[in-house]
Protein backbone atom coordinates (compact mmCIF):
# COMPACT_ATOMS: atom_id res chain seq x y z
CA UNK A 1 0.00 0.00 0.00
CA UNK A 2 2.77 2.32 0.75
CA UNK A 3 4.66 1.50 -2.11
CA UNK A 4 1.30 2.30 -4.48
CA UNK A 5 0.89 5.69 -2.77
CA UNK A 6 4.47 6.28 -3.11
CA UNK A 7 4.43 5.45 -6.91
CA UNK A 8 1.38 7.88 -6.89
CA UNK A 9 3.40 10.76 -5.34
CA UNK A 10 5.92 10.80 -7.86
CA UNK A 11 3.54 10.38 -11.17
CA UNK A 12 1.30 13.62 -10.12
CA UNK A 13 4.61 15.41 -9.11
CA UNK A 14 6.36 14.56 -12.21
CA UNK A 15 3.30 15.34 -14.02
CA UNK A 16 2.83 18.85 -11.92
CA UNK A 17 6.44 19.65 -13.16
CA UNK A 18 5.99 19.08 -16.85
CA UNK A 19 8.33 15.40 -16.60
CA UNK A 20 7.45 12.01 -17.58
CA UNK A 21 3.61 10.72 -16.31
CA UNK A 22 5.17 7.20 -15.68
CA UNK A 23 6.63 6.21 -11.98
CA UNK A 24 9.72 5.34 -11.61
CA UNK A 25 9.80 1.85 -9.30
CA UNK A 26 9.35 3.28 -5.72
CA UNK A 27 12.00 2.30 -2.67
CA UNK A 28 11.31 -0.77 -1.01
CA UNK A 29 9.44 -0.04 1.98
CA UNK A 30 11.33 -0.53 5.48
CA UNK A 31 9.91 -2.37 8.29
CA UNK A 32 11.77 -0.05 11.11
CA UNK A 33 10.12 4.04 11.51
CA UNK A 34 12.71 6.69 11.53
CA UNK A 35 12.84 8.84 14.24
CA UNK A 36 10.53 11.70 14.68
CA UNK A 37 12.32 14.99 14.76
CA UNK A 38 10.72 18.51 14.10
CA UNK A 39 11.42 19.62 11.17
CA UNK A 40 8.68 23.00 11.08
CA UNK A 41 8.87 26.41 13.35
CA UNK A 42 6.67 26.69 16.36
CA UNK A 43 4.52 29.55 17.05
CA UNK A 44 5.73 30.65 20.30
CA UNK A 45 4.92 34.24 20.58
CA UNK A 46 2.34 37.01 18.41
CA UNK A 47 1.62 40.54 19.65
CA UNK A 48 -1.39 42.58 19.26
CA UNK A 49 -1.37 46.10 19.76
CA UNK A 50 -2.80 48.25 22.48
CA UNK A 51 -3.51 51.67 23.47
CA UNK A 52 -3.06 51.29 26.97
CA UNK A 53 -1.19 48.38 28.79
CA UNK A 54 -2.67 48.58 31.83
CA UNK A 55 -6.25 48.16 30.66
CA UNK A 56 -4.65 45.46 28.51
CA UNK A 57 -3.54 43.20 31.23
CA UNK A 58 -7.17 43.87 33.11
CA UNK A 59 -8.71 42.98 30.17
CA UNK A 60 -6.87 40.02 28.81
CA UNK A 61 -6.56 38.44 32.56
CA UNK A 62 -9.68 38.97 34.68
CA UNK A 63 -12.05 39.26 31.62
CA UNK A 64 -11.00 36.69 29.07
CA UNK A 65 -9.10 34.16 31.93
CA UNK A 66 -5.49 34.38 30.65
CA UNK A 67 -2.38 34.86 32.83
CA UNK A 68 0.34 37.29 32.96
CA UNK A 69 3.37 35.67 31.97
CA UNK A 70 6.15 38.64 31.72
CA UNK A 71 6.40 41.84 32.73
CA UNK A 72 9.56 43.61 32.73
CA UNK A 73 10.60 47.62 32.27
CA UNK A 74 13.36 49.65 30.71
CA UNK A 75 12.98 52.90 30.92
CA UNK A 76 9.23 53.45 29.22
CA UNK A 77 9.72 50.33 27.47
CA UNK A 78 7.82 47.62 28.97
CA UNK A 79 7.44 44.06 27.65
CA UNK A 80 3.81 42.64 28.63
CA UNK A 81 2.66 39.19 28.28
CA UNK A 82 0.07 36.93 28.77
CA UNK A 83 -0.61 33.16 28.32
CA UNK A 84 -3.61 30.53 28.90
CA UNK A 85 -4.02 29.68 32.16
CA UNK A 86 -3.89 26.18 31.32
CA UNK A 87 -0.91 26.29 29.63
CA UNK A 88 1.56 28.96 30.57
CA UNK A 89 4.71 27.54 29.33
CA UNK A 90 2.37 27.54 25.42
CA UNK A 91 2.47 30.28 23.03
CA UNK A 92 2.45 34.24 24.41
CA UNK A 93 0.93 37.18 23.69
CA UNK A 94 2.54 40.25 23.62
CA UNK A 95 0.23 42.83 24.51
CA UNK A 96 2.46 45.47 22.62
CA UNK A 97 1.90 49.72 22.61
CA UNK A 98 0.85 51.34 20.00
CA UNK A 99 3.57 53.99 20.21
CA UNK A 100 4.14 54.34 16.62
CA UNK A 101 2.36 55.85 13.46
CA UNK A 102 2.02 52.56 11.49
CA UNK A 103 0.99 50.27 14.81
CA UNK A 104 -1.83 52.51 15.71
CA UNK A 105 -2.83 53.20 11.89
CA UNK A 106 -3.43 49.60 11.51
CA UNK A 107 -5.15 49.13 14.83
CA UNK A 108 -7.39 51.65 14.12
CA UNK A 109 -8.03 50.08 10.58
CA UNK A 110 -8.50 47.12 11.86
CA UNK A 111 -11.12 48.36 14.12
CA UNK A 112 -12.73 50.53 11.43
CA UNK A 113 -13.54 47.38 9.07
CA UNK A 114 -15.29 44.95 11.79
CA UNK A 115 -11.69 42.72 11.47
CA UNK A 116 -10.18 41.19 14.74
CA UNK A 117 -6.66 42.20 16.06
CA UNK A 118 -6.33 38.59 17.41
CA UNK A 119 -8.79 35.16 17.35
CA UNK A 120 -8.68 32.64 20.56
CA UNK A 121 -10.31 29.29 20.40
CA UNK A 122 -12.46 27.75 23.05
CA UNK A 123 -14.32 24.24 23.13
CA UNK A 124 -18.10 26.65 23.77
CA UNK A 125 -18.16 29.66 22.47
CA UNK A 126 -22.09 30.20 23.78
CA UNK A 127 -20.20 29.55 27.99
CA UNK A 128 -16.94 31.61 27.12
CA UNK A 129 -19.43 34.86 25.46
CA UNK A 130 -21.83 33.68 29.10
CA UNK A 131 -18.54 33.98 31.34
CA UNK A 132 -16.88 37.18 29.78
CA UNK A 133 -20.13 39.36 29.14
CA UNK A 134 -20.82 38.71 33.02
CA UNK A 135 -17.84 39.98 33.62
CA UNK A 136 -18.76 43.33 32.08
CA UNK A 137 -17.29 43.04 28.32
CA UNK A 138 -19.09 44.85 25.47
CA UNK A 139 -19.39 42.43 22.30
CA UNK A 140 -20.16 43.84 18.77
CA UNK A 141 -21.00 40.13 17.73
CA UNK A 142 -23.12 37.57 19.94
CA UNK A 143 -22.42 33.70 19.33
CA UNK A 144 -23.07 33.27 15.52
CA UNK A 145 -22.89 30.63 13.28
CA UNK A 146 -20.46 30.96 10.29
CA UNK A 147 -18.97 28.40 7.65
CA UNK A 148 -16.76 25.56 9.79
CA UNK A 149 -17.55 27.54 13.04
CA UNK A 150 -19.35 29.61 15.86
CA UNK A 151 -17.81 33.10 16.48
CA UNK A 152 -18.62 35.76 18.98
CA UNK A 153 -16.55 39.01 19.00
CA UNK A 154 -15.52 41.05 21.95
CA UNK A 155 -14.37 44.62 22.59
CA UNK A 156 -10.95 44.31 24.29
CA UNK A 157 -10.92 48.07 25.79
CA UNK A 158 -7.84 48.69 24.04
CA UNK A 159 -8.81 49.44 20.29
CA UNK A 160 -9.10 45.87 19.02
CA UNK A 161 -12.15 43.66 18.36
CA UNK A 162 -11.08 40.33 19.84
CA UNK A 163 -12.85 36.92 17.97
CA UNK A 164 -13.78 33.82 20.17
CA UNK A 165 -13.94 30.75 17.88
CA UNK A 166 -15.68 27.45 18.41
CA UNK A 167 -14.85 25.06 15.81
CA UNK A 168 -17.24 22.96 14.31
CA UNK A 169 -16.86 19.24 15.17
Amino acid sequence: MRAQFSKVLVALSLAACGGPTQARPAAPATTTAAPHHRQGLKIGLASVYVDDQAKALRFYTEVLGFAKKTDETNGNYRWLTVASSDDLDGTQLQLAMTDEPATRALQQALFAQDKPAVMFFTDDVKASYERIKARGAEFTMPPTDVTFATIAMVKDTCGNLVQITELAR
